[in-house]
């Protein structure tokens, strides 16, 4: 008995650990958009416009897969909807150095698209799976999510070094891809060699795939559900504008080289981590509605006093990490005050659904958070490329407001939904 005790807590482990390890592969791959539009623009000789794609060929694959399949996961199973991400992601990484160009990248950030559409909601749904009841369920969430950051910061920092300092123009960055699709083999086998039961996640309405499609439909008939979206729109649209183009901003406002300007932008995923952990502590003295406003007031507030700093600076021959411009540390900061808002608002809004409904909320989740990514990116590339990055990331201001506006109705739907009392710890973050 004890030796069977032994097994299924080994077996547990070995599941958490392959859904943190494949959630941190996503974080690498996802968002080194921003990265990649860098040496795209040097190494492909392309415009920022046409770069800006990339997050379309991205969030657009993520957005139809989530729509099409992510309601009936279940039916396919969330370990096997896993491994075949993986595999995807995998081959598309081995095309990259055999095949240099930017239809490739375009390729590749399309396959990246599909299979994390898979694997959100997948992983999300396995947490509920695997957590025997919601403070356990907080833990582990909170957990998978941090690494996705330390997966963020560590991706940069992997890019990085593969970039050659001296000849920007040189692809031998692409040669990244190969360890990429080795970590994504490892963690195929690992998933391979687990176990999860997953009779709790099905039910009678989503062992069909019309029943599947109708749950994810019936959400919409919840006011909470939509002004959630909304909300996670808006909070994605400023998101991914910095940390898409914060690389860029890095090389072409603050005149930081190539490799500099990725490994700055990290201090942006390193500020989120921070941003999540202190959140955690906060939450337990005051309400998540509070603290939210703060947080939106407070990046707002950054915003109109860091741009500043970047204005005029002139290029150096030996610019380092000593003589860096202000700005360049003081604007990634952003991600401390950024980083609470999207796990609250999604463990608001999961906490007050059943189990069996977690995989098609997941999916509307991923679907309008991919449409405000590409948006964001999108308006940001635009503005960056007719003005300048200063005046691209003023513009976020914009939806700054507009969610301060979505998360005040958010707020009295939870109210009116009796989950507005639901404590949202974030520790694990």
């Amino acid at each position: 008995m004890q030796f069977v005790t032994r097994q299924v807590a080994m077996n547990r482990f070995r599941m958490i650990a392959a859904l943190a390890l494949i959630y941190m592969v996503f974080a690498i791959l996802l968002n080194s958009v921003g990265t990649v539009i860098l040496q795209s623009i040097y190494t492909f000789g392309i415009d920022k416009p046409q770069a800006s794609l990339l997050e379309l060929f991205k969030d657009l694959p993520i957005a139809v897969t989530s729509f099409l399949v992510a309601s009936f996961l279940p039916l396919l199973g969330y370990r096997r909807a896993m491994m075949i991400a993986l595999g995807i992601v995998a081959c598309a990484c081995v095309l990259m150095p055999l095949y240099p160009s930017f239809r490739t990248t375009e390729l590749l950030f399309t396959c990246v698209g599909v299979s994390f559409a898979l694997t959100k909601v997948a992983v999300y749904s396995s947490i509920g799976l695997l957590a025997n009841d919601r403070s356990e369920h907080g833990r582990l969430t909170n957990t998978i999510e941090g690494l996705f950051m330390i997966g963020v910061l560590f991706g940069g920092w992997l890019f990085s070094a593969f970039v050659d300092r001296e000849q920007p123009t040189d692809p031998s960055w692409l040669n990244v891809y190969w360890v990429l699709a080795v970590i994504c083999v490892l963690v195929i086998l690992l998933l391979a060699t687990s176990r999860l039961d997953e009779s709790a996640a099905r039910t009678e309405e989503t062992k069909s795939m019309r029943g599947s499609l109708l749950e994810m439909l019936h959400l919409f008939l919840r006011p909470l559900v939509y002004v959630f979206l909304t909300s996670a729109f808006l909070y994605v649209l400023i998101e991914q504008s910095f940390s898409t183009w914060l690389p860029t901003f890095n090389n072409e406002i603050l005149k930081l080289p190539n490799a500099m300007s990725i490994q700055l932008a990290t201090i942006l995923a390193g500020a989120s981590a921070i941003g999540r952990i202190a959140a955690g502590q906060l939450l337990r003295r005051m309400r998540w509605y509070t603290l939210l406003n703060v947080c939106v007031l407070g990046m707002g507030l950054l915003v109109m006093l860091t741009l500043p700093l970047a204005q005029g600076v002139v290029e150096r021959a030996n610019a380092g990490w000593l003589n860096a411009p202000a700005a360049a540390y003081l604007i990634p900061l952003i991600g401390v005050l950024m980083a609470p808002i999207y796990p609250v608002i999604n463990s608001v809004a999961l906490s007050s659904l059943p189990k069996p409904s977690h995989a098609a909320m997941t999916g509307l989740i991923v679907i309008f958070s991919a449409l405000g990514g590409t948006l964001g990116s999108r308006i940001t590339a635009i503005v960056f490329s007719r003005f300048d990055g200063i005046h691209a990331f003023y513009f976020s201001l914009v939806p700054m407001l507009l969610i301060l506006v979505t998360l005040f109705f958010f707020k009295r739907e939870t109210d009116r939904a009796g989950t507005a009392t639901i404590t949202i710890t974030l520790a694990g973050k």
